[in-house]
């Protein structure tokens, strides 16, 4: 199973290393969920490996290391640029832009839901359920296609929309109320819920955040160089 059920000891949680290799990976997945949600907002569009890499992450079994759950390192490169430019103490970009606080208000929310629920195991065990049934669905469907989007929106919507605070999206009107749009945004969320579990999991809180900014970015830098090598 993918998920963990809180104080669970099988799985890819009794087994990961809590280091911070794999907490730069989760945190980079988290970061590479959130700038999807930016963009579907602002632009009604979200880059296709970027989705495609968040549906995966969702539906596999495949977990018996971190990187299996995204196909790779390669497939988390926009994640690992993003941390490294929010984690930053710089306010801009070397190319002049300005941090994106949306993005990083996005991250912040979902690692609070998380917390939330995994306080609620019944809430969590019907999460557990719905992914079930997706992997099932996928006898029947490709990974891409609207359906199983639809699910993993409504998984969402019926789990982790209920908690609250809901996240408030920013961006056009005219892109947010695409229904397709609001339903890739809901898994782009989900998919970020289960980043911030492998985070928890590999050791990741509030203090380690503040206390290896650095090292998470020099980390993430050697990743980018590794996928620019492949």
């Amino acid at each position: 199973m993918i998920y963990d059920l809180p104080q669970a000891n099988t799985s890819l949680s009794s087994l990961m290393e809590k280091n911070i290799y794999n907490r730069t990976i989760a945190l980079s997945a988290l970061f590479q969920c959130a700038e999807g949600v930016r963009q579907l907002a602002h632009t009604g569009k979200v880059d296709s490996e970027l989705y495609r890499t968040a549906l995966y992450s969702l539906c596999t079994e495949n977990n018996d290391e971190i990187l299996d759950i995204f196909e790779g390192l390669n497939h988390l490169n926009k994640g690992f640029r993003v941390l490294t430019f929010q984690l930053g103490g710089e306010g801009l970009s070397p190319s002049g832009d300005k941090k994106n606080l949306e993005v990083t208000r996005y991250c912040i929310n979902l690692l609070h839901l998380q917390k939330k629920l995994q306080a609620n195991p019944s809430l969590f065990q019907k999460i557990i359920d719905g992914i079930t049934d997706v992997q099932r669905q996928l006898n029947h469907f490709k990974l891409e296609d609207t359906t199983i989007t639809d699910r993993l929106a409504d998984i969402y919507s019926q789990t982790v929309s209920t908690i609250g605070p809901k996240i408030i999206v920013n961006g056009n009107q005219d892109y947010l109320a695409v229904k397709s749009n609001a339903a890739k945004i809901r898994t782009l969320l989900l998919a970020g819920i289960r980043a911030t579990l492998l985070w928890q999991q590999a050791g990741g809180n509030r203090w380690k955040l503040l206390l290896e900014r650095k090292k998470m970015q020099n980390q993430a830098h050697e990743f980018i160089k590794k996928n620019r090598s492949i």
